[in-house]
């Protein structure tokens, strides 16, 4: 049974583990913040990719006169369900909903809100304090806060992940040019970074506000002009260190290509450093479109974004539950993805990866063999 299980757990979407890979991951086990702040974080960012099943204004299903609708995926006129106008069905109106329920039924998602959803029948001005209705109260718009906090979690993440991955892949291919060919272009390269690098990116962000609308890829676009330079300096000193190893020159001197030596023999050493670094790209990522979005430079507004909510409750202290929601939502994401990032750089850490335990043994290698070349524990027998 646990060669069974040994075995299932050596193949992982296709692919075979190795016996490094499987021990990096009991490593990333053993963690248990990390591990734990994994499972939270796909958790909450799970629900909310299926935002518009957890939080919308548009039902599920809607069963009319024996046919099914589903208004989530497609808009519907009015006088689809009996009504008098051609338009795009209200659901929330009282008439509407009296027209359905006389001849069918309706399925709404738990908060019968998105997050451009303006609650028209508030007991009190907006913004209103948490209630059954709205859990968490509504902004100075009249907008439940529960619907904005989930799309503009989604938002951020996916922003946060694009960045991240983008300029993960630009930041490798130059540093691994620069560390590996070294010399001249080095060289040059390494001064048009210090010059790029020096240009003010957020004057940049707000000369481009002024003169057309910041939108998603814009800012996309903006931010990756410059983030993919973190990425250079860990891939460039791998390189710059590997090529000089008897196996690189071997397969040199052998005939191979350099961009072959790079991507098979070099490349792996770096994506250890890269791996390691991402996790926390990634939160500073997400923190500078929050950033923009309280300044007021980042999304076109109306958007979600946890940004705009902390900048609300800003502009009103009367509503204390806008500062503290968007505070503690950001807080919780930022330490979910730092306690990732150290679970990961731990699992990668060479120093880590045969603690207290001999290394998997090469080919043609016994295991007695295997067990006599491991390392002597830290602190000999006597500690």
């Amino acid at each position: 049974m646990a060669d069974a299980r040994a075995s299932r757990e050596d193949r992982f979407l296709g692919m075979k583990i190795t016996p490094i890979g499987r021990r990096r991951i009991e490593i990333f086990k053993a963690n248990k913040r990390g591990f734990w702040s994994l499972w939270i974080f796909l958790l909450l960012f799970g629900i909310s990719l299926f935002a518009e099943f957890v939080a919308n204004d548009r039902p599920f299903l809607v069963s009319y006169d024996g046919g099914l609708y589903m208004p989530i995926f497609k808009a519907y006129p009015e006088t689809t369900f009996g009504g008098a106008l051609p338009t795009e069905t209200d659901y929330r109106d009282p008439f509407v909903r009296g027209l359905i329920e006389e001849r069918g039924w309706m399925i709404w998602p738990p908060i019968p809100y998105n997050h451009r959803t303006v609650a028209w029948d508030l007991p009190e001005p907006a913004p209103s304090p948490p209630d059954d209705q709205h859990w968490l109260g509504t902004d100075d718009q009249a907008r439940d806060v529960v619907a904005r906090l989930i799309y503009g979690f989604r938002i951020s993440v996916l922003f946060g992940f694009t960045l991240t991955v983008i300029s993960a892949v630009i930041g490798v291919a130059a540093g691994a040019t620069q560390g590996y060919f070294g010399g001249w272009f080095d060289l040059l390269f390494q001064r048009f970074m210090e010059i790029w690098s020096g240009l003010p990116i957020l004057y940049l962000l707000i000369i481009l506000a002024s003169i057309v609308e910041p939108n998603f890829w814009w800012l996309l676009g903006i931010l990756l002009l410059f983030s993919w330079m973190g990425f250079v300096g860990v891939v460039r000193a791998e390189f710059l260190k590997v090529r000089n190893y008897d196996y690189v020159r071997a397969a040199r001197a052998l005939g191979v290509s350099d961009w072959l030596i790079m991507y098979r023999h070099v490349l792996p050493n770096a994506l250890v450093a890269t791996m390691t670094f991402m996790p926390f790209v990634l939160s500073g990522s997400v923190t500078t479109l929050t950033g923009l979005d309280f300044l007021g430079i980042g999304l076109p507004p109306g958007s979600a974004s946890l940004g705009e909510l902390l900048a609300q409750g800003k502009a009103n202290l009367q509503a204390p539950w806008l500062g503290l929601t968007g505070f503690f939502v950001i807080a919780v994401m930022l330490s979910l993805l730092v306690f990732i990032g150290e679970a990961v750089r731990e699992s990668l850490d060479p120093r880590n990866l045969f603690a207290g335990q001999a290394p998997p043994p090469e080919p043609g290698m016994d295991e007695s063999e295997s067990r006599k070349a491991a390392p002597a524990p830290a602190g000999g027998a006597g500690s």
